[in-house]
């Protein structure tokens, strides 16, 4: 026994689209295929630069964050720099240490063998030689507990803050001399604030 079709079934027409439509959906799908073609790129293109950055800031070029001011006036609370690793650190340089798991920023004075002193006015002599110092604003001897004349010991060098007056470096037993597994980098370049940016 045969059963009946549905009641409209057979009588619905199928709907043949024109040449426009299949045109226009055409292009809609070529669309969403290179929208979605041209998103995947651009989101690989993108992880691969942050993965790259995050490299060279980890390996070669450490990202830091001034804090405090004893470097004032060369580098100022908030301020961000980018600090270079490597070797051969000479005086008039500012590196960036770790010291308790913190990294601070001081400039090297000295390096293993010099004989450090200090006269009472502020005045720094490296080997009986005055250093001469034009990053300063004013002298002061600071925050001194070693013994004048001082000698760096091997592998290490000697650092003082900027604003001398209120530094804690190398002149105080507290902090001491920088050994070289402790530094992270030699400053190089600041770059904020934006109107700020300058090498250093």
């Amino acid at each position: 026994m045969k059963k009946k079709p549905k009641e409209g079934a057979a009588s619905r027409p199928i709907e043949i689209p024109s040449i426009d439509q299949l045109e226009k959906e055409l292009g809609r799908e070529k669309y969403r295929w290179q929208f979605r073609r041209v998103l995947r790129s651009t989101i690989f293109v993108l992880i691969t630069v942050a993965a790259a950055a995050v490299l060279v800031a980890t390996l070669w070029m450490p990202v830091l964050q001034i804090s405090g001011n004893s470097m004032s006036p060369t580098l100022t609370d908030g301020e961000i720099v980018v600090s270079w690793k490597g070797s051969g650190w000479e005086p008039g340089d500012i590196i960036a240490f770790y010291y308790e798991n913190k990294i601070l920023v001081k400039r090297v004075i000295a390096g293993p063998g010099d004989w450090v002193n200090i006269d009472e006015d502020g005045t720094v002599y490296i080997n009986d030689v005055e250093l001469h110092e034009p990053y300063l604003v004013e002298k002061a001897l600071g925050d001194c507990n070693i013994a004048l004349p001082y000698q760096v010991p091997e592998s290490k060098i000697f650092v003082m803050g900027d604003h001398r007056s209120v530094s804690l470096d190398s002149r105080n037993t507290v902090l001491g001399c920088v050994a070289y597994d402790q530094i992270v980098g030699r400053l190089v370049i600041r770059v904020w604030p934006y109107e700020m940016i300058s090498l250093i």
